[in-house]
């Protein structure tokens, strides 16, 4: 199973960026959909953009939609979240995902693998 590394959060103010990256090891992603999803105290985790194997579909939220891109390097196996125009409502702990190989990337409820988080926060 791919072990899932985050890195990039921090606090930001509103309209600011970030770069998230996911770092896999012990397996490779080139077979996998990636994903990055966050949770905020009290709420639901939720899915905020994913990418298929060979990045050629993407899905993002519409509430990030225009401000976030999600982006693979297959030969580094790592993942990438480019957060633009920040929001205060963007503040979350970010979880990179994965699924197994080969499975499709078509929900948010097939994801297997999960990191320890990055925590995002963005004041007003």
């Amino acid at each position: 199973q791919v072990q899932l590394v985050e890195s990039g959060g921090g606090s930001v103010q509103a309209g600011g960026s970030l770069r998230l990256s996911c770092a896999a090891s012990g397996d490779t992603i080139s077979y996998t959909c990636m994903a990055w999803f966050r949770q905020a105290p009290g709420a639901e985790r939720e899915g905020v953009a994913r990418i298929s194997r060979g990045g050629t579909i993407i899905y993002t939220v519409d509430s990030v939609k225009d401000r976030f891109t999600i982006s693979r390097d297959n030969a580094k196996n790592t993942v990438a979240l480019q957060m633009n125009s920040l929001k205060p409502e963007d503040s979350a702990m970010y979880y990179c995902a994965a699924t197994k190989a080969w499975v499709p990337c078509d929900t948010w409820g097939k994801f297997s693998s999960w990191g320890q988080g990055t925590q995002v926060t963005v004041s007003s």
